[in-house]
């Protein structure tokens, strides 16, 4: 297949030494080039036009779903047998993402230039970690990128179903939660003024959960901006020092896990993470040591990465990694015994993978519990936060009789 021709602007000179300008259709800058040449031009700059693909990627963003999804339909054209060049064109042109095909048409380029692949996703450090390039170079360097880009589609699209399902537990009761909020805000600011008036021409003392009601519809009608300004501020101030401190994204993430219910399943799944990743690498023919460094990385969680570099260490000064697992106190004594059967057996990717799969079904059984337990819940909250604003103001209606009877 074809690449689609794009539009290039060019600068250089021609056979005289006149200084000239143009544009010119090509599939990359480097064809552009030497067609250039061809037409007796020396091309100073060639750069390629923005236009309406531009305009198209704007505000769009490449995901880590994205990643995934061009890793599998990688490897799946070069199993078939496709080029690699050829391989991306096809890949580029199957993406629904403009901000994902423009990444792969850059590496395309990088790639028909000369530059190996591994050293073209090197360029893209936003996108593409040091576990995924190293992959990729030990699979160029051993002759088997198809068989090496199979792996990583699968490390990745497992990852991902592991985080959709812990964001999608998430998700709900945050939306809940907030659905609740905004509710509450319009009952108290909107809908309770006007029962105070009514109630307010009786002349009836009203019961104290009313009254206590009332008196937050009064607070948030007066003071609504400057509470929304706070927690706006409140946001924005924790949210950049999220970003600069790294004591306090470290004590976050300890945190974390020391929360009941959801700490256990974010340890679950650095876990299988850490499984998954080693088990990936190590098949790789990565040596453990440095697949050691990779997992690291992609530990997820502070209490794991200081615990994986540890362990790191021992390993590269000898000691055997099940023992020095252990001797971490992080990992659960079922994977340090099948990271130890792995080890006397000359199988531990296999066994690693093992853990990294029973662990990710474990993750999934306990998100499935958490959302069934979480539904009876948050109805309850809903039902006492929503049914009791509703209440407070309807207490007075049984008080009103006697206070138009005069009694």
């Amino acid at each position: 297949m074809a690449a689609a021709n794009q539009l290039f602007a060019w600068e250089g000179t021609d056979k005289s030494g006149k200084k000239t300008k143009g544009e010119i259709k090509s599939s990359n800058a480097n064809i552009a080039k030497a067609e250039l040449r061809k037409k007796g031009i020396n091309p100073t700059k060639v750069k390629k036009k923005s236009g309406g693909f531009a305009l198209a990627s704007f505000g769009a963003k490449v995901t880590p779903a994205d990643i995934a999804l061009f890793t599998r339909q990688l490897a799946t054209m070069m199993k078939a047998g496709v080029p690699l060049v050829q391989s991306f064109e096809i890949v580029a042109d199957g993406m629904d993402n403009p901000a994902m095909k423009e990444l792969i048409l850059k590496i395309r380029d990088e790639v028909s230039s000369g530059q190996s692949f591994a050293h073209a996703i090197k360029t893209q450090p936003e996108h593409f970690d040091d576990l995924f390039c190293n992959l990729v170079e030990a699979g160029e360097q051993s002759g088997a990128l198809e068989t090496m880009l199979d792996r990583l589609a699968e490390y990745k699209e497992k990852s991902e179903q592991l985080k959709a399902k812990i964001k999608s537990a998430m998700n709900y009761p945050i939306a809940v939660l907030v659905v609740a909020g905004v509710v509450s805000g319009i009952l108290l600011v909107k809908v309770v003024p006007q029962f105070e008036e009514i109630f307010a021409g009786f002349g009836a003392e009203l019961p104290e959960f009313t009254q206590m009601v009332v008196n937050m519809s009064r607070f948030m009608t007066e003071w609504w901006f400057a509470g929304l300004a706070g927690l706006a501020v409140v946001f924005f101030t924790f949210k950049q020092m999220h970003k600069r401190s790294k004591t306090l994204r470290d004590g976050q993430e300890r945190l974390m896990l020391k929360i009941p219910i959801l700490g256990d399943i974010l340890d679950k799944s650095c876990i299988a993470r850490f499984s998954r990743t080693l088990s990936t690498t190590f098949s790789a023919g990565v040596p453990l040591v440095d697949a050691l460094e990779s997992v690291a990385g992609a530990a997820g969680n502070v209490v794991y990465l200081e615990a994986i570099n540890k362990i790191r260490e021992e390993v590269s000064g000898g000691i055997q990694l099940n023992t020095s697992m252990k001797a971490s106190g992080v990992f659960p004594n079922m994977v340090i015994q099948m990271v130890a059967i792995g080890e006397e057996a000359g199988a531990l990717d296999s066994m690693l993978d093992k853990a990294a799969s029973y662990y990710e079904e474990m993750v999934d059984n306990s998100v499935d519990g958490l959302t069934s337990l979480m539904e009876p819940i948050i109805m309850s909250f809903l039902g006492v936060v929503i049914g009791g604003l509703i209440i407070a103001m309807y207490l007075p209606i049984f008080s009103m009789g006697d206070a138009i009877s005069g009694k």
